[in-house]
């Protein structure tokens, strides 16, 4: 196994990535950029977006859709231009929207966060392919990772202060049967981003945990821990041409002082392969 970083760039808080076309893709919470980044040759576009972004995914027709402090927008990656979609919480000026992912079936599934950690304050959403939003699970308090399984009929979830996994039965944007698959309460840590691989295990970010541990969602046992040298490990994706690479955003610790905090880490030789991520259909 081997650790090593990718391209220049150093986030205040690096967040959601996610692998398309060749790229790997991610956000910077806290100065409001949407980064893109060719491992191989290094080159790195960056597109401030004016507020701070939780997460950004492919458009089947083109170009990106991200969620933010405002709520949900289309942007186009040739000239940075962002388009109003919808906002579910224009009220809630306390909240934004954080970690998010599409569906094997084209919706984009993206949370909210009480950022004063009103318990309950926040909700899972729905975007679907005729630009409706819908809320699909609540109440929660920090939405964050999620993940389908590979033949999309399970949906695994984190609510980050309840240090657990939930498992739903997904079925055409629906969500149903909840229950816990692992549960994280042990860890001093915060669960954070996940991602999942061929053989159904998840892969999380710890934050505040400076490691990605690997889970077994039928037994709920860990079954491999990656320590990294930064405290706030955020968020995981599998990419690289086979999608054997780990890649894992990083953040800035509040006090700690750390060489390569908010950089952009990829992990080689793992000896697995995760699942190529999904494009919204709107």
């Amino acid at each position: 196994m081997k650790i090593d970083l990718v391209g220049n760039y150093r986030a205040q808080w690096g967040e959601g990535p996610i692998w398309w076309q060749g790229r790997l893709v991610y956000v910077d919470i806290e100065k409001h950029c949407v980064i893109s980044v060719d491992p191989t040759s290094g080159e790195e576009r960056k597109f401030d977006v004016g507020q701070r972004v939780g997460t950004v995914v492919p458009r089947e027709s083109g170009g990106w859709v991200i969620a933010g402090d405002d709520g949900f927008f289309s942007l186009n990656p040739d000239n940075g231009e962002l388009t109003v979609i919808a906002d579910p919480e224009p009220d809630k000026e306390n909240n934004r929207f954080n970690d998010g992912k599409c569906s094997p079936d084209g919706h984009f599934f993206a949370g909210t966060i009480s950022l004063v950690k009103k318990e309950g304050d926040a909700r899972l959403y729905r975007l679907s392919s005729d630009l409706e939003v819908t809320e699909a699970y609540g109440p929660v308090t920090n939405s964050n990772g999620i993940a389908w399984s590979a033949d999309g009929s399970l949906l695994y979830y984190i609510d980050t202060p309840k240090k657990e996994v939930l498992c739903f039965d997904y079925q055409e944007g629906e969500l149903s049967n909840p229950r816990q698959v692992v549960s994280t309460a042990a860890l001093e840590s915060s669960p954070d981003g996940m991602a999942i691989d061929e053989n159904g295990h998840l892969w999380i970010a710890f934050c505040h945990g400076a490691c990605v541990i690997c889970y077994d969602p039928e037994s709920g046992k860990e079954m491999k821990r990656i320590d990294l040298p930064c405290m706030e490990t955020t968020a995981c994706a599998f990419g690289g041409e086979n999608l054997d690479e780990l890649y894992v955003t990083t953040g800035i610790h509040k006090t700690e002082v750390e060489e390569d905090a908010g950089r952009l880490f990829r992990i080689t030789g793992l000896g697995v392969k995760g699942l190529p991520a999904h494009s919204f259909a709107g």
